[in-house]
């Protein structure tokens, strides 16, 4: 089979007008990238405001193996599937990291025959997106500390900063840092750091905020540091707001393209799920939903991140309302969580993949929590047995869920039909979605509920540093924002090494962090970093690109 850039460059698009045309969208309400890509104007959302928002399909997964799920290539393959069997479909994913994309994890434009295109442009610069957030991040950063080299007229105490800069690339020697050395002139020496763009609080706010305006008001809301009274300092007192909404005037607007199969795409923002909430733009999915019958959209990373922030954050933020949800995962995957060696994953081991199973089912537990209905996709292996593949539709049965087979990977949106009419069944069923936590819920009690009810952690401990934040975010008034919980992604529970459905241990918050801006609580987990690093061969290693433009090693 070919490799994933050779499907793409083979593939044959559309033009981006008349995807576009095809949506109903008029030449004025869009802004064409070349020939594949274009920016939505958000004037959409006004015209459209009386037609009723379509069907919203969530697709999430088990918790990330190295044996690999495929969420993104199901998301993908299941919009086109629905389109094949009639139903007017589009999909919604966040915009790849370059971080990840040269690192270990790969680019993020699905797999095999079950892409959006064209996959370099959207895993390499796309519409220069991140860089607009980069900027905008960085130029607070700027701003602040020339503030503090200027005399310091706010009584910003330099060690109490907590506005880092960042960068859109995997690199650990940036995570703590000393700046300012040199001359007089070379502002203020001080310690500091650097996250991934990813992590940024512009690139949240971006997601969460309904439109240019609402995101000048998100900036000003973001505190960067305390003053020596340790009073709160935000970027409305930098006066930085309108010049960072500037450099964000086109980000702002969602990004068009196409699948394989020339169903339109939506690809906006691009939180990680185990350091943010990781799911693409409010504004996307609106636009999705004004636009389709159908919306299939993505949450990063398991159900335990992705999907309970979509819940718990993105739904009451952007007022969405999801019909059903496809929890991805493989045979290989669950062998995997079960013990099994990871070279022997294409061997049947029902004992294996009965102990992994638990994973799964963790995860549709969860689910039902929300009130939404589920399906699971496996995603399929040429060494899944008939054997393996009957246990697991009896366990989830037991649970109430239906199983469906999802081959897209090599046979495009004619592989996922089976899947399309499975959540099309499920869409006419009643959707009782709730979060899990009440939003007058106090932080504690928030970290508390997802600790115990989504993770299954016996309870939450609050180290000296994080027991002093909570009580000073009580004080500020931001108690009763959403909670997001940085956590590692490998595990239900703060250790990586942890498979399966781990039970008898707690859940230690070592730091919280106010995204005012944003509209949320960051709470850090375990050893979670807000920088990676690159592995010891980075996927960069193999990549090339060729005089005539054939690239390589990019998937």
């Amino acid at each position: 089979m070919k490799s994933d850039v050779e499907i793409a460059q083979a593939a044959t698009l559309k033009p981006i007008g008349q995807i576009a045309a095809d949506l109903g969208l008029d030449e004025s309400e869009y802004a064409p990238y070349g020939h594949d890509k274009a920016k939505i104007s958000l004037s959409v959302l006004d015209r459209l405001a009386d037609r009723p928002d379509g069907k919203l399909i969530l697709c999430t997964a088990i918790n990330p193996t190295a044996a690999g799920e495929g969420k993104t290539t199901t998301n993908v393959g299941l919009s086109m599937a629905l389109n094949r069997i009639g139903k007017k479909t589009m999909t919604t994913l966040r915009e790849p990291s370059l971080g990840p994309c040269f690192g270990m994890k790969g680019g993020a434009a699905g797999g095999g025959y079950a892409q959006v295109v064209p996959m370099d442009d959207i895993n390499l610069h796309f519409t220069g997106d991140f860089h607009a957030i980069t900027s905008a991040h960085n130029l607070l950063a700027a701003l602040l500390d020339n503030s503090i080299h200027q005399g310091n007229p706010l009584g910003i105490d330099p060690k109490r900063i907590t506005w880092p800069r960042v960068l859109d690339m995997n690199d650990r020697a940036l995570r703590h840092i000393v700046m300012g050395l040199g001359k007089k002139g070379d502002g203020v020496v001080r310690e500091g750091s650097f996250e991934i763009t990813v992590a940024s609080e512009i690139m949240a706010a971006l997601c969460l905020a309904t439109g240019i305006e609402d995101l000048k008001e998100r900036f000003g809301r973001i505190i960067v540091g305390y003053t020596y009274d340790k009073e709160p300092v935000t970027a409305a007192q930098l006066e930085a707001p309108g010049a960072m909404a500037l450099l964000m005037k086109d980000a702002v607007n969602p990004n068009l393209v196409q699948t394989l199969e020339n169903t339109p795409a939506i690809i906006h923002g691009g939180p990680f799920a185990n350091i943010a909430h990781g799911n693409n733009s409010v504004v996307a999915t609106q636009t999705a939903l004004k636009l389709a019958d159908y919306v299939v959209t993505e949450a990063g990373f398991g159900a335990d991140l992705g999907a309970e922030k979509f819940f718990d954050i993105v739904c009451p933020a952007g007022d969405l309302k999801p019909s059903a949800v496809v929890v991805v995962a493989t045979v290989r995957a669950l062998k995997l969580n079960g013990g099994k060696d990871k070279k022997e994953l294409g061997t049947e081991d029902l004992d294996a993949l009965g102990a992994g199973l638990v994973n799964l089912e963790q995860h549709l537990e969860n689910i039902a929590k929300f009130g939404v209905p589920a399906v699971v996709a496996i995603n399929r292996f040429p060494t899944d047995t008939d054997a393996e593949l009957g246990l697991i539709r009896e366990r989830c049965a037991q649970l109430g869920a239906d199983v469906e087979l999802s081959e897209v990977f090599a046979k495009g949106g004619e592989g996922g039909e089976s899947l399309a009419r499975k959540v099309v069944e499920l869409c006419e069923q009643e959707s009782s979605y709730a979060p899990i936590y009440a939003p007058e819920d106090d932080l504690a009690t928030k970290i508390e509920k997802i600790a115990t009810e989504i993770y299954r952690a016996d309870g939450v401990d609050f180290t000296g540093p994080a027991r002093t934040q909570l009580a000073q975010i009580e004080a500020e008034g931001h108690g009763r924002l959403p909670v997001c919980m940085a956590k590692t992604q490998y595990s239900f529970s703060d250790d990586p090494t942890l498979l399966g459905a781990p039970r008898g241990f707690r859940i230690t918050v070592r730091d919280l962090v106010v995204n005012a801006g944003a509209g949320f609580v960051v709470a850090l987990t375990g050893d979670i970093m807000r920088m990676p690093g690159l592995p010891k061969v980075p996927a960069a290693v193999g990549m090339d690109i060729a005089a005539d433009g054939t690239i390589t090693g990019l998937s």
